[in-house]
Order: structure tokens, then sequence, then C-alpha cells
């Protein structure tokens, strides 16, 4: 034995193997296959916790995930990870657990001093107390006596994994009917996705004692792993539903195997049919100070007897009002446990099990309630009264009960998904109302709790699911025969739900984590809260840790009573992921160091380099800034860059930025709505440069747009901005305009882009060997062409950002290592230099072009950029044209993008620097704008750049102050363009 509570025999678990673990510092052993619930359980170990508010104490009251009480933190340091529920948390060898939410220990804890003035804090009495003063005075105090547990604060040093997953259908839950159902879609030819969340398959029957079901089980559970278009993953918890029959779980790896390098593992599994066969979650009763440890749901008590071999005590009273409990009274006596009573809600019980309880030595009471328990730490006693027997409550000791509420079907994945749940009468309990065409639930899932019944619909479900996917359904009669036959009780119907209306509601509990009782119902109720959701957040109760699952049903009945509706009236609250608490490490999975934004790499990443580009993040891509020589500072390097484009040739990887093809017979015309600037006029073969808006009229990207031909057009965005345009244009295409034949592909990573600048650029291009012609006359500034170059199909533009003659070549991205090697050895004569992105920025704030989000920001409009008078003549609609004409848009005092010239120190002339009137000699006066690029040109000479200013282009020839964390300069305003601003070398 591993404790005083362990039996002799009995259980799955294996007792060769004995794991040492501790909690709260307490040296305690179970074997394997335990749970640390059930080794706490086994060990004699009954106080686990304290409650949120009263810190009242608490023992573990179920046996899977919907336990609310048994909250430890489990592990140590950084591996600490806290609210982990004891009932599914596997023991292992060498397990550190620890209570929370008590001081200075679990047994006797300070907090408790709460519950003594417990009328002191009823529902909803923080938004009342902590509004005067303020809430300020009392946040500090608050917050520190807040939450459940304590975040480990050093990084996590667990690996966790992301997987994806497709299939027919995904069974979600391994008992009987999950099984079935998966067993009949894959042996009719589907791919099916089995999950469970234990070790093993089986669910409710690998806690049952008849050894017959557990003996049938293992029989056919090789047929199963047989059908090879079922894939069975356990260990895993679906957790979260969303559109378009997207699942997503979390699996943890197993304890006990060194060879699995991940804790946990993230899936996302879509499939086109989904099967709910996630059992049904056992209800409590309530009853005044049903709280207590000892006390515990019947079939928790039956699962921990006969899976784990654990008795939850020495006397173990049953309360129920329903069928099932009866079993877990039978199980009880039969492993030699005494039960002095069983306590039935209802008056009318089938006789069958009255009989066998007798048999059992049970003595069985009818219409009996519980009126009251005693205990200090863990139950001692209870009084009941019943039919027939003294108005005076009758007390029995005990030091355990097991309480049975009736069963509400496990429904969160399937409200998540968007359906809603119907009013069983019958059964007293929600199930789905089926309306979801893709999704299915079936066995306890929909009520079914008769095991055969289970089956029989579960079969039916396998059959439906299968007809929908166009497959023929093949049905094997046979498969589980064998252990429907030994499992002849279900649940009949519920009764009610055996507290006394008008006793001791303030002591009732409901939700035992959040100390939510009766009596917070009814002043919820008082205070005029009559909507389910308004009281669940009044009063908290079915919030946090138990999402419902334990508190829901019995808050619903009592809202119902107390305002005189039926539950079907009061309705449901909302379910929303996550089913049970995920880690924050599980959804990150590797994204985390080096891989949280990962960068990613140009085609000819490993050429720049070996050429020792100096490497920075633009976006998300690594790319050169430019290329030092040896012992060459950066300012220096780039300087240089600039000087060889601007008289010789350089070559620039440009592969990030953003490329569209739109193609369709409506392409033009769906590119003529998104851009400011017309394309419907655009003739193939030529190129020209567009500003995209948003609905507010305000500049969010540029670029250039080529037509190739009279239905496709290729569309240049900026490189930071690709993916955002690209989900901004299937926006408008598919919400808004989907009556339009166009087909938007991104092809940024597919094509690889290098741009040959400078004089000499078309000596170069002309060495390789190509069907295009690059003479000036045949292929002009602002023309596109399509043909091959060194026989690979390439398109070239004819555009450039440099202020130089330049071409755009855009060839697959598996050639793009071989264009730039061979575009660097053609070039060598002619002094080739790479130059990076940083040397670019200088030579296009020289030329004077527009860096979006650089030279503008969230209200930059058209006009404030010189496009005023090409959007106003622009025919037709677009986006934001309505907006340009707001007020506001038109002010006369609106900043405009100007060319600046530093004509004093320019220490403080960079971008950001505010621009100050220079008949205005305060400091501190009002912004007449700002810097937004400035740079030292080599080309020009001297520092300049471009800024937003009032009312700037009336403001030509004006000094303005420059200002700076405390630093001044003076600038000149001067045209945008500080270098050949006749675009002489653009069409050289």
């Amino acid at each position: 034995m591993s404790g005083p509570f362990r039996l002799n025999v009995g259980g799955l678990i294996d007792r060769t193997r004995v794991l040492r673990f501790a909690f709260d510092k307490q040296s305690l052993t179970g074997f394997g296959g335990d749970t640390l619930a059930s080794a706490l359980l086994g060990a004699g170990v009954r106080v686990v916790g304290r409650s949120l508010k009263f810190h009242r104490p608490r023992g573990i009251l179920t046996a899977g995930i919907e336990e609310p009480n048994a909250l430890l933190t489990v592990g140590a340091g950084a591996r600490a990870e806290p609210s982990v529920r004891a009932t599914v948390q596997p023991l292992f060898e060498g397990l550190i657990a620890s209570s929370q939410n008590c001081w200075p220990s679990v047994k006797f804890d300070v907090g408790r001093l709460n519950d003594f003035f417990h009328p002191l804090f009823p529902a909803g009495f923080y938004n009342k107390t902590f509004i005067w003063p303020s809430w300020h005075v009392f946040e500090g105090t608050i917050r520190r006596i807040a939450g459940l547990g304590v975040a480990p604060s050093g990084p996590d040093p667990d690996r966790y994994e992301w997987r994806n997953a497709h299939c027919d259908v995904l069974v979600i839950g391994g008992g009987p009917a999950g099984m079935l159902t998966a067993y009949l879609a894959g042996r009719s030819g589907a791919r099916v996705i089995l999950i469970e969340r234990d070790d093993k398959l089986g669910a409710s029957l690998n806690g049952t004692r008849d050894a017959l079901d557990t003996t049938a089980l293992r029989d056919v559970l090789p047929e199963l792993a047989a059908v090879p278009s079922v894939r069975v993953i356990l260990r895993t918890t679906a957790v979260g539903s969303y559109d378009h029959n997207l699942i997503t779980a979390v699996e943890s790896a197993s304890p006990d195997d060194a060879t699995v390098r991940y804790r946990q593992r993230w899936w996302r599994i879509r499939a086109k049919r989904i099967v709910l066969a996630c059992g049904a979650i056992e209800q409590p009763l309530a009853f005044p100070y049903n709280d207590r440890p000892g006390i515990m749901l019947a079939g928790a008590v039956s699962h921990y007897l006969n899976r784990y071999a654990v008795a939850a005590g020495r006397r173990v009273i049953i309360a129920t009002n329903n069928d099932s409990a009866y079993r877990a009274a039978v199980d009880l006596r039969s492993a030699g446990i005494e039960v002095p009573c069983l306590l039935d809600t209802r008056a009318n019980t089938d006789e069958r099990l009255i009989d066998e309880a007798k048999a059992a030595g049970i003595t069985v009471y009818r219409r009996a309630h519980i009126v009251s328990t005693e205990g200090a730490s863990e139950i001692r006693s209870l009084e009941f009264v019943s039919e027939g027997r003294s108005s005076r409550p009758t007390r029995v000791n005990c030091d355990a009960v097991g309480m049975s509420g009736g069963w509400n079907p496990t429904s969160h994945l399937y409200c998540q998904a968007g359906g809603r749940l119907a009013w069983d009468p019958f059964h007293s309990c929600l199930v789905p109302d089926g309306r979801l065409k893709s999704i299915h639930a079936t066995g306890a899932n929909v009520a079914q709790f008769d095991l055969a019944s289970a089956l029989d619909h579960a079969r039916t479900t396998a059959r439906t699911v299968v007809e929908s996917l166009d497959m023929r359904f093949h049905d094997d009669a046979q498969w589980l025969s064998g252990v429907v036959s030994k499992r002849v009780l279900g649940i009949c119907q519920t009764g009610d739900l055996g507290y006394l209306a008008a006793e001791k509601r303030d002591r009732t509990w409901l939700d035992f984590q959040h100390d939510v009782t009766v009596s917070d119902i009814d002043l919820a109720v008082r205070e005029n809260l009559l909507s389910v959701e308004h009281v669940k957040r009044y009063t908290t109760v079915g919030m946090s840790v138990d999402q419902g699952k334990t508190s829901n049903l019995n808050a619903l009945a009592v809202l119902a009573e107390r305002t005189g509706r039926a539950i079907p009236e009061v309705g449901t609250t909302t379910f929303r992921p996550m089913f049970t608490p995920v880690t924050l490490g599980t959804i990150a999975g590797g994204r985390n160091g080096r891989f949280y934004r990962p960068s990613r790499l140009l085609p000819a990443h490993r050429e720049h380099m070996s050429l020792g580009a100096h490497l920075e993040d633009y976006g998300s891509w690594l790319r050169a800034a430019c290329y030092p020589r040896q012992q060459e500072l950066p300012g220096a390097a780039i300087e240089r860059e600039v000087g060889a484009v601007r008289s010789g040739v350089g070559i620039f990887d440009a592969s990030p930025l953003g490329k569209f093809l739109v193609r369709g017979p409506d392409a033009a015309e769906f590119l003529n709505r998104i851009y400011a600037t017309r394309v419907d006029d655009l003739k193939p073969g030529r190129v020209r440069y567009g500003l995209m808006l948003n609905e507010r009229g305000i500049v969010i990207d540029d670029g250039v747009c080529a037509r190739l031909s009279a239905n496709e057009l290729w569309v240049n965005t900026t490189g930071s901005g690709a993916s955002r345009i690209g989900a901004w244009l299937d926006e408008w295409l598919q919400g808004e305009w989907p009556n339009l034949q166009v087909v938007v592909t991104d092809v940024t990573s597919a094509y690889a882009t290098i741009n040959l600048a400078g004089p000499r650029a078309r000596d170069v291009l002309s060495l390789l060997p190509s069907d295009i012609d690059v003479s000036r006359e045949a292929f002009p500034h602002m023309h596109a062409r399509q043909g091959h170059l060194c026989g690979v199909p390439c398109r070239i533009l004819r555009v450039s950002f440099t202020g130089e003659l330049s071409y755009e070549i855009s060839v697959p991205a598996d050639y793009g290592v071989g264009l730039w090697e061979r575009l660097m050895a053609e070039g060598e004569r002619f002094g080739i230099t790479p130059f990076g992105v940083e040397s670019v920025l200088v030579m296009r704030t020289e030329k004077g072009y527009l860096h979006v989000g650089a030279d503008t920001d969230g209200t930059t409009v058209p006009a404030d950029i010189g496009f005023g008078l090409v959007t106003s003549r622009k025919p037709g609609d677009f986006v934001g044209r309505r907006s340009l004409d707001l007020p506001e848009n038109v002010r006369a005092d609106r900043m405009h993008l100007v060319g600046l010239k530093c004509v004093g120190p320019s220490d403080a002339f960079v971008a950001g620097a505010h621009l100050l009137d220079a008949a205005r000699t305060q400091v501190a006066q009002e912004t007449a704008g700002y810097l937004t690029s400035a740079v030292a040109s080599p080309s020009v000479g001297g520092h300049v750049g471009l800024g937003l200013l009032k009312n700037g282009r009336a403001r030509m020839g004006e000094t303005l102050h420059i200002f700076e964390s405390g630093r001044q300069t003076t600038a000149q305003v001067v045209s945008t363009a500080h270098y050949d601003p006749a675009g002489k070398h653009l069409h050289a």
C-alpha cells in the first residue's frame, strides 16, 4: 500500500513501480498509472487547497478536467506551472506539488477570517466597496492577493511544438461511443483522427468495477488499431472550436517517455466532419455545507475506487437524484467499504436498483435531503430528512460523501462552434440541438447515458457522417458487443437538485472555487439582474477555472426557481475557448527567442554574407544595410556605395519587394478601384506609379503597377507592407466586390528581384543573353517587358528608386542566386558594386522619393504629398475618395511634404526633429511640422531631407529652425528633388 486509503488489490495501476513525490514538502508515494489526485487521496490527504474569496478548505471533488478545487502548482523554479488540476496530472517520479491561495499553509490559512465575516462579502461587493475614495487606494492590496498561484519568473526551459492536421472525420473522445464512431468511419474509408484526453482509450469503462468490461475493452482495442485510416492521439484535450471546422487541442507528453523532446504540443486540426463524443460531467448536489473536504462526486468516488484502488473514505454515504450513484454504492460495498445509507431525492426509483443496493447491505432512503454537514477540515457527519421518518433530521457519521446531481453533456465545443443547447426534461440536462450540419454529437454528449443506447446512437452517427462524405457505410454490428452485454445500468430520470429552498442558502455552494452560493443568486435577482449573463458576471459563478462545468446547471436551476421561470427560458451562458486552461508556452510553441519572429532570408543570402554584408532586420526580412570593406565604417561604406551607383553601376537585392499578380477580365477595374491613381487606361507594357488609400483617405502604401497584358497586371508594394496589403486586397475582393472576375496571387516569395542601377546598368545587362531589347529606344523608363534572361523566364521593369537608370529584374526564386552571380561576373569590368538598403534610402531621399511610413503618418492624404490634382481628376470611384473631401482633409494649414536643406550645424538635423518657424524664437512654440527623412548626401553635398510642414508648398525658400533634444540648427525649405530634378539620369 502507498497510503491508508489505498486498497491492497484492484485498479489499473502498476504496483511494481513505486513513485516518490512531494506535496507541500511532505514526502509521499504512489504507483505507476496514478494521477496526482489519486495518489493524494490514497495517502490520506484531504485538504489540497483553499477557495478564492472565503479561503475555506477544499478537497478533491472530481476525477477529471472539471475539477474546481484541487488546483496545485506543479514543479519548481522556471518549470513551475500554477493551477494544474491534480485530477489530470499524471504522477511521475520526483513530482513536486504545492498548494495555492493560502498562507502560511493550506491547513491553517489566516485568510479564513474572511469566512467568519462572510455576510460582509456578498456577490458584487467589490463593485460597490472599492469606489470610494478611489479604486487606486485598494488596487495594490487587491492585486497582491488576487489570482490563483504565482507565475514563474524565469525563462521556460521546456520545449513546445505545433502540429497541423487534416482529416475527413475528427472524433473527440475515446469512450465507447467515440471508439465505435471512429472504427466504423475508418472501416468505411474515411480518414479519421480520434483524440482522447486520457492515456488510454475507454473513458468511463476504465473506471468500472466490472472486470468483464475491461477485458472486452482490451479485446477490441487491437481491432481499432488495425484500421489503417484511423489515427489515435492520446493525452490530448480539445480546447477550442472555431469557424470552418477548426479544432485546437493540446497534447501532453508522457512523463515516463524519456525519448519525447517536447512538453506539450499544440494541434490545429481541420476536419470535414466533427463528432463530439466528449461524454458528460456529473453535477454536484446543492445542500448546506456541501463544500467540505471529503464530499465528492459519486462518479469520482467510483472512478478512484475502480481505476486506482483508492477509497474515498472508510465510511461513505451516497446522495443522489439519479440512478448512476447506485453503481458507486454497490462498488464500494464490493470493495469492503462501509456504506451506511444511500439518500435518493426521488420518490419513484427503479425497484431493481433498490433491491440490488439492499442485497449489498445498503439502506436506501427515498425523498431524502441532506440538511447539514459537520466537520472542521473534513466531513465527519451529516444530517438528512427523508420520507416516512421523523421530521427531525437524522444524523449519520461518515468520513466521505459521494453526491450525484445528475449528468450534463460536455457541450462547450459545440457552443463555441455556434451551436445552441436544448433542454432535456427527462434527464434534466442541456444537450446540443443538432442544428450544426458538420458537427455531430453522440453518446453521453446527447444524453444517451445507457451504454447500449450510446453505442446505437454512435452507429447511427457514424452512418450519417460517412454518407454525408459521399462514402459507402460499412457496418460491423459485432464490434464492441462484448462490452455492451456486460453493462446493464444506465441513468434514468433525474430528480431535483436536492437542496431545501428555504434553509441556509448562504452556505449552499454552487461554485466551489469562487465561493458562489445560492444566496448570491438570490441577491442578483433582488438587484434586478435577470439575464443569465448578467448574473454570471455579478456573482462570478462559472467563471475562470470552472467555466460552468460543475456550477452552471445548478446555477441555472436556482435562477429559474428564483425568477419563476423554466430553465429553457433562463437560457445558458456563452462558452468561449479555452475549454481547459492552456499554458502560454503551448500556444507560443517554438516561437520564442530568435524564432519569435523569424527573419526571412533572401534567396542570395549566402552571397551577401560572403560579400561582408552588414545585416539588419527590415520588416520581416534580414537584409544588407550596406557592405563594409575591411576596417570600413558603415557610414563610409554607404557613401562609397552611393558614389558607385551615381557614377557607374550598382546591384541591389530587392527580393522582399511586394509582388502580386492580378489576373482576370476585371483585373484593371479592380485595381482602378484600389489605387487613387488611374489604372484602367494603362496600356500593356507600361508602368505607372500609384498610391493606395484606406477608407479615411489616408495613404497606406505606394508602388508601381505594370500592365503585362489586357487581363494581367503586376503590382509592386513596399516590402514591409506586402502581407498586409495582400490581406487588404483579398478583403475588398471577397467582402465588397465578389462579383469581379479577378484572382490576386501573392508571388512575393516566389520571385527573386535584382535591381541593377547606375549609368552603366544597360551595359551590364546587355552582356547577358536575352530575347528582350534593353536599348533606350526599345525599353524606355516606366515600361515593362517579359521574356527570358540567360534562358530563364523573367520580368523586367524599368523603374527607379535611386534616381538613376535602373532595371528591376524578377526571376523565379530558385534562379535568384544564379542571376546575382552572373550580373556580378559580367559587371566586374564596370566596377559593379553591391549596395544595401541604407544606401538606397540615401539616394531616394536625395531624389525626393516618398517612403510611405517614414514620410507619411496616420493623417497624410494624397494632397499633402503633391497628388491632390492627380486624385481629383481621376474619373470614377476608388477606396478613400469620399473621405478626401472631408473638412479635415482640405484644411489650408495641412502639413505638406517639402524638401529641407540644412544650412546650419548638422547635429540636430535628424529624422523626427521638430520644425519651428524662424520668426518665433521661443523653443516652446507650437511645432510647424517635423523632419521625416534626413541624410548626409554625398551626391548633393551637405545634409538634406524631407519633412512635413504646415502649408509647406507656399513656404518655399523660407528658413526654419530645427529642434531636437535640446539642440538647434536651421534649414531652408526647398523642392523635394535635391538631385537631378529634371530626371535626366532616369531617362538615360
